[in-house]
């Protein structure tokens, strides 16, 4: 009898969470405000982002998701257009891009941005300024889909992943031999100094993050040991099938673009880079892995009650 009611009691508490996870679902938002369709030259003109359905330009876009960092981003940046124009002067055929999404700052991050579009030209580094906040998620994707590359690096304002360890990352993606339909991500991965971090961590932290490894393995992700590394690169035509998809805005949105992934069975690389913990993150441990825990079973239930599905490819408004 009590085996009876503890069963009806679990069934009744997951129908529950199945009705609200179907109920609270958003869908797939790719319009953007007047404002974000457009990029500002050295000289203050306007101009119209191009779109990631065009054919690409550029053989690298760099996207890098900022929000109120404009302390930190000047470090990145230098590290990252140092290493890009030597890349261009050893081989002149090679181009690329640098698109910063300032993620509705409160602070003067668009400005320390923009100092990058005068000293290397609008051609070489654009600013999308966000009307709103959207999430580092979201500012992934519209910088992404505003992009020109043959192959599309996301990464972190913070510069806690070395920028040279691109050529690892790309070596990653290479190895996956993406044709004839060129699909592949290669992602940026620090499991290989998980051993280091839980010595240094709290015991409490050190469970926080065991516990969300098992939920996205459990829930989403299968065979990634770091789905969270804000160094990922994806093929264009990669990048296109899988941010059309993407719903989450928030910090797990890393775990549904591989979800997604997994399900268009898009090959994905795993491949270790230098990383270095940087002072000022944005991520409050408790609540942040908290949002994240209970995003990862959302996506899970969501995509299993239907309300939300693998999208075909949209053309953004």
């Amino acid at each position: 009898m009590a085996s009876y009611i503890v069963a009806t009691a679990a069934l009744g508490a997951l129908t529950e969470l199945l009705v609200i996870a179907h109920l609270t679902a958003g869908m797939v938002d790719l319009t953007r405000h007047e404002k974000e369709k457009y990029f500002p030259t050295a000289t203050g003109e306007k101009r119209l982002f191009p779109s990631l359905h065009d054919p690409h330009s550029r053989e690298l876009s760099v996207v890098v998701p900022a929000y109120n960092e404009e302390l930190r981003l000047p470090v990145m940046m230098d590290e990252a257009m140092e290493y890009l124009e030597n890349r261009q002067k050893q081989n002149p055929s090679f181009t690329y891009e640098v698109i910063v999404v300032d993620d509705g700052s409160k602070d003067k991050t668009t400005e320390v941005a923009l100092r990058y579009t005068t000293k290397y030209s609008a051609d070489k580094v654009r600013v999308l300024t966000l009307v709103k906040n959207r999430g580092k998620g979201g500012a992934v994707r519209m910088g992404t889909l505003s992009s020109r590359g043959k192959v599309i690096l996301m990464a972190d304002a913070d510069g806690a992943t070395k920028f040279s360890d691109i050529e690892k990352v790309e070596a990653g993606l290479n190895d996956l031999n993406p044709k004839p339909e060129n699909m592949a991500i290669s992602c940026g991965s620090r499991a290989h100094l998980e051993k280091d971090s839980v010595a240094q961590r709290s015991l409490f932290r050190t469970f926080l993050m065991y516990g969300f490894h098992f939920l996205v393995w459990f829930f989403c992700v299968k065979g990634i040991k770091d789905t969270q590394c804000g160094f990922k690169l994806f093929t264009r035509e990669a990048a296109l099938k899988t941010f059309s998809s993407l719903h989450v805005e928030r910090w797990a949105f890393d775990v549904e673009l591989l979800y997604i992934a997994q399900c268009f069975k898009i090959p994905i690389a795993e491949v270790a880079v230098n990383w270095t913990e940087i002072e000022g993150s944005k991520l409050v441990p408790f609540w942040s892995w908290l949002q994240m825990g209970r995003d990862l079973v959302f996506i899970r239930l969501r995509y299993i009650t239907g309300a939300w599905k693998l999208q075909s490819l949209h053309k953004t408004d």
